[in-house]
């Protein structure tokens, strides 16, 4: 027998904060055309973080609400254009995403680290020569940082949080994610980014997990302050 109870939807955050600046344009506080205020003011006078705000103004801007225009702000569409009246969910929160990676990889890379063999390290040094290569081919590493992350967690012994990882790691795909992505990479933050692999790499090499576990909160860190919070 079918069940009549209805699952209830669970509202993310910044769905929740795209509809009160939704609310706000509807009520003409914001008109058409009109660019909204900074990020500071607006995340004070609606009660959230930057990051929150930011993620909710991605979410506008995939429906056509706002538009987002890199060093002058963010501006209110024409009516014709705003067809949504509540915001999809478009994935999971990036700023939550990356909390939850930093608490499951960070223990991955322990567990690893007390695994670590010169196979693995052999695997994980060619991943990353590899990561380094196709940048300086000029093209998206991302495939090869995927990897690097998902053969730790293969080392790691716990096929849980092998998928766990995958999981999490692949959501970066999501609409709300790849928005952010397309605005924030380049060349420069993936740069970043093989050096603090690098880092981590190191630390598997002289068999220090607290140093391994540092390196990769630091790493996730970097990353959400690059993607997120920049």
């Amino acid at each position: 027998m079918p069940s009549l109870v209805k699952p209830i939807e669970t509202r993310r955050l910044y769905q929740q904060v795209a509809d009160e600046i939704r609310a706000l344009i509807a009520r003409q506080a914001f008109p058409p055309g009109t660019r909204l205020p900074p990020e500071r003011d607006l995340a004070q006078q609606l009660g959230v973080s930057r990051p929150s705000l930011r993620e909710a103004l991605i979410a506008l801007e995939i429906d056509g609400s706002v538009e987002i225009r890199m060093g002058s702000g963010v501006y209110v569409c024409a009516p014709a254009e705003r067809l949504a009246t509540s915001t999809a969910a478009l994935g999971e929160s990036p700023s939550e995403l990356m909390q939850a990676r930093a608490a499951i990889e960070g223990a991955v890379v322990v567990l690893a680290c007390a695994r670590i063999t010169p196979d693995g390290l052999m695997r994980l040094r060619e991943t990353l020569q590899r990561m380094k290569a196709e940048m300086e081919q000029g093209r998206s590493p991302v495939e090869h940082d995927r990897q690097f992350h998902l053969t730790l967690a293969t080392l790691s012994g716990n096929s849980v949080l092998l998928r766990l990882v995958g999981e999490l790691f692949d959501e970066r795909h999501s609409p709300i994610s790849s928005q952010l992505r397309e605005r924030f990479d380049s060349a420069q933050t993936w740069q970043a980014a093989v050096d603090e692999h690098e880092a981590i790499l190191q630390a598997l090499e002289a068999a220090d997990p607290l140093a391994a576990q540092t390196a990769m909160r630091q790493h996730l860190k970097a990353s959400t302050e690059r993607w997120i919070t920049s």
